[in-house]
């Protein structure tokens, strides 16, 4: 089944729901702020995105810019800075299987469908 990671407040992520809800194919919301997820799954979803775990920060967020901006972290630190604050994974996210991406811009999502 699809997944989408959400994040209602966000204009992308809303705009991805709507090309999944179009497409006419099932698919999961994953509300990530309300139910975080843990180093496991964070892991296995940056795997099915095959990227390093900093390209999927948010630098533009308060926390990073506050807390992370100067900061050289190993991947481990960062997986665990996204796990303690999940505001600063990039958003949305459609998962179809093995395959992931960030859908900025939506049109990635056909790349997984």
């Amino acid at each position: 089944m699809i997944q989408i990671y959400h994040n209602n407040r966000c204009t992308k992520s809303r705009q991805a729901l709507q090309e999944l809800e179009n497409s006419g194919q099932p698919f999961e919301v994953v509300y990530y702020l309300e139910a975080p997820l843990n180093k496991a799954e964070l892991k296995e979803l940056i795997a099915k995105l095959n990227i390093k775990p900093f390209e999927l920060i948010r630098k533009s967020e308060k926390i990073f810019t506050e807390n992370y901006k100067d900061k050289t972290l190993s991947d481990a630190e960062w997986i665990d800075a996204m796990v303690k604050n999940p505001i600063l994974i990039e958003r949305p996210i459609v998962v179809s299987g093995d395959k992931a991406v960030v859908a900025r811009p939506t049109e990635r999502i056909k790349e997984v469908l």
